[in-house]
């Protein structure tokens, strides 16, 4: 479902894929615009914590001060890690790839059959199904 206000797993923010996506999800949430189906703080917005070393509701406080993406990411540095520039390819490639041929293949099977899109074959990632639900309609 196509979502106003939500970009693309794939954007990038500081060379990060989907962070700026979960700050939307935030963002959104607190302005009661986010469906309920979204997941908040589990899945990829916790790896992505994860990755970065915080707390994801120690985020969710820290935006409600506001301020721009490139400055929330710095404090997702300072109050967790900075990856370095090859951590982050790697990262990201992990993440964009997530659903093919791994772990999570499975449960992207399960998401493509309940979106009604079992006869996509174009749809090979959770990334590819974030795409093509949002541009459903």
């Amino acid at each position: 479902m196509k979502v106003p206000g939500l970009r693309s797993s794939y954007d990038k923010v500081g060379g990060l894929v989907y962070f700026g996506r979960m700050l939307d999800k935030i963002r959104l949430h607190a302005q009661g615009r986010l469906p309920g189906d979204y997941n908040r703080g589990t899945a990829i917005d916790a790896r992505m914590c994860k990755f970065l070393k915080i707390e994801y509701e120690a985020l969710v406080k820290r935006m409600s001060a506001g301020g721009t993406d490139d400055e929330l990411l710095e404090w997702c540095y300072t109050h967790g890690r900075r990856p370095t520039e090859d951590e982050i390819q790697y990262f990201d490639a992990f993440l964009a790839k997530r659903g093919w041929r791994d772990d999570m293949s499975a449960g992207l099977e399960k998401m493509k059959r309940e979106g009604g899109f079992e006869k996509r074959d174009d749809i090979q990632t959770v990334f590819d199904f974030h795409k093509a639900d949002e541009e459903a309609d």
